[in-house]
């Protein structure tokens, strides 16, 4: 079992999750974190950290897509480590439908 971040962090980018993780596996995007799947060791102590419930474990029904989802960009971003304020319209944005089609970008983030 691995842990991957799904559509409900894009355009809020909420990162509580970064400074539990006791082996920096979280990856950061323009308007989202992404978990590398190989690096998760499966604690667990992430997901209750994710104010917009973005994180899931891949044993929940549909979730191959999204490891293959996290992979590809753990690969192309740069790891976070330290928490940062989320995007301004989080709060707004958070529960949206939709989000992967209206609003991911594919850049990278700062990490840090």
């Amino acid at each position: 079992m691995t842990y991957v971040v799904t559509d409900n962090c894009i355009a809020c980018k909420y990162t509580d999750c970064v400074e539990v993780c006791p082996v920096d596996c979280f990856y950061e995007g323009e308007n989202m974190l992404v978990i590398h799947p190989d690096e998760c060791i499966d604690c667990g102590v992430c997901e209750p950290e994710c104010p917009a419930d973005a994180i899931r474990p891949d044993t929940e029904p549909d979730m191959d897509a999204w490891v293959t989802f996290n992979r590809k960009y753990s690969i192309a971003w740069p790891v976070i480590v330290t928490k940062k304020d989320p995007l301004p319209d989080a709060e707004a944005r958070d529960g949206e439908k939709d989000k992967l089609a209206r609003y991911f970008s594919e850049a990278p983030g700062a990490g840090g």
